[in-house]
């Protein structure tokens, strides 16, 4: 079985496995019981072979626990941000799931010990409640210990039948550790799209992540780090290590999310993705009022698809038009619509050599007030680089088509460039999609600056300014008029002909009258 047929294959099953052990319980809140379970046979697997270091002669399954010394321990969690006795292993709970009357609170126990090994540890607020979400008490899952019970133990059985060793056996490492990722990728989306308009607030399709990973990292050979402010799953950051070797980026992945579930899904994603403790940075809060890593700063690469036209405090609170992010534009985004907060904020944690690529609402493009004033203020100090409006409906819970703004601090020139990219799309089931081609057609021309017609335009700052800091792309890339042109001598000779035959017609008519008017006399 190839790789590619054998990832169909685990995804065909993990998503049946999710739909047929949930019930009656609803997908959505589900998910954390799936995804926690998924997260759960991973750091088992991965410790265990961390712990086992290749050598075969070590099952550190059957291990019994009391020959862990506190040096062993000790020195694990220093390496993996985490400690798992072999009892507390995954493939132990599971293989005793079905007849284990206490797996509800037994599950919770390994859960927190998992949490408390990485206390006073540098791992600590990475590992700290990562379980939090996976509550096995909830009534979600029953309504009796009992039925709590058999529903776990399904989802663990399910998850546990999952073949991430292609039916070979094997170590853990390699194929298995990206399968592993894809999985969860896979079942994060499905999620998403099933969820609807909350779903798109915490995920961004992976064929879009791949343009925005691109377009942030475009010709930087490294970056020291990649930040996106409203990280959501963590999904952008991931395309970024997906899409280039590990090396190119240096310090590691910097996160902010404000939904505390989501928090807890870009960290176990971080994992999953072998990106350990000590190379992620993921932080809960609102990162326009509770910024964080404002020490971490400046960072090279910024990545983002902050929701939509939020409502934020603006200037209800007098601090914020002092504070560094906002106070050089002189004014702050709308109360109603903290777009260009995002955008700003993005702006002032980006390195003079980096690029940020932001996901926006078109709107903020073209309207007046407030946000002109912002616009004006990015224009004039030369931080746009590349505006790029996208087809519609690429998004899951919105089919407005979105438009990603491309901000730099090291431009050699002036001008602005504007793609128009709302034509490039495959439709795919409920979404249209971008294929690979788009994105390369798209990459083309933002690394040539050329001027194709109705698809790409420099244009020189002048012209922007004196159209008011209009950002629009349909005010600067004409768009193509595909009425069908019209021949006017060819008409008019169609015409003629036309004419000529119906008075031809009209001749045999009348004379068919008269002759029938005639029969009757």
């Amino acid at each position: 079985m190839t790789t590619t047929q054998q990832r169909a294959a685990l995804q065909r099953q993990i998503w049946a496995i999710a739909n047929d052990v949930r019930g009656a319980v609803d997908g959505w809140d589900f998910k954390q019981y799936v995804l926690g379970t998924l997260f759960y046979r991973f750091i088992s697997e991965n410790f265990a072979a961390y712990i086992e270091a290749g050598d075969d002669s070590i099952k550190y399954a059957e291990l019994p626990d009391s020959v862990i010394t506190p040096d062993i321990k000790d020195d694990a969690i220093k390496t993996k941000g985490y400690f798992m006795y072999p009892s507390q292993l995954f493939v132990n709970v599971a293989k005793s799931a079905n007849s284990n009357e206490s797996l509800n609170t037994d599950l919770a126990a390994i859960f927190a010990a998992i949490e408390a090994s990485a206390s006073g540890y540098p791992s600590e607020q990475d590992i700290k409640g990562l379980f939090a979400d996976f509550d096995t008490t909830s009534n979600r899952l029953g309504n009796t210990v009992k039925d709590k019970n058999l529903r776990l133990a399904a989802v663990l059985k399910g998850v546990a039948g999952l073949d991430f060793f292609g039916g070979n056996g094997g170590d853990f490492e390699g194929s298995q550790i990206d399968l592993f990722g894809d999985a969860y990728e896979f079942l994060i989306s499905n999620y998403a799209a099933n969820a609807g308009k909350s779903g798109g607030e915490f995920f961004t399709p992976q064929h879009v992540s791949k343009l925005i990973a691109q377009l942030a990292m475009h010709k930087q050979t490294s970056v020291n780090k990649i930040f996106d402010p409203a990280c959501g799953s963590g999904s952008l950051l991931l395309q970024a290590k997906k899409h280039f070797d590990a090396h190119i980026i240096e310090e590691g992945f910097f996160g902010q999310e404000l939904n505390h579930t989501t928090y807890n899904l870009a960290r176990m994603n971080m994992f999953l993705h072998n990106v350990n403790y000590d190379k992620f940075n993921i932080q809960l809060g609102d990162t326009l009022t509770q910024p964080h890593f404002g020490d971490d700063k400046p960072f090279d690469a910024i990545v983002s698809n902050p929701p939509y036209s939020v409502k934020w405090i603006g200037d209800d609170d007098p601090t914020l038009i002092n504070d560094e992010r906002f106070a050089p534009a002189g004014v702050l985004a709308p109360k109603s619509k903290a777009d260009f907060a995002f955008v700003l904020h993005s702006l002032s944690y980006l390195s003079s050599k980096g690029r940020a690529a932001i996901v926006c609402f078109p709107g903020i493009f073209y309207r007046g007030g407030a946000e002109q004033k912002i616009r004006k203020y990015l224009v004039d100090n030369n931080y746009v680089e590349t505006v790029i409006s996208l087809a519609p409906n690429l998004f899951f819970g919105t089919t407005i088509a979105v438009t990603i703004l491309v901000l730099a601090k090291n431009k050699t020139n002036t001008d602005i460039q504007f793609i128009d990219a709302s034509g490039l799309f495959k439709k795919e089931t409920n979404n249209n999609i971008l294929t690979d081609e788009h994105t390369q057609q798209i990459m083309a021309v933002f690394d040539s600056k050329a001027n194709v017609d109705h698809f790409a335009q420099s244009v020189p700052f002048e012209q922007v300014a004196a159209n008011d800091y209009n950002l629009s792309v349909s005010s600067y890339v004409e768009a193509e008029d595909t009425r069908e042109v019209i021949n006017i001598s060819e008409l008019n000779a169609e015409l003629k002909t036309t004419v000529t035959r119906i008075t031809q017609l009209r001749t045999e008519i009348d004379a068919i009258v008269l002759e029938i008017e005639g029969e009757k006399q």
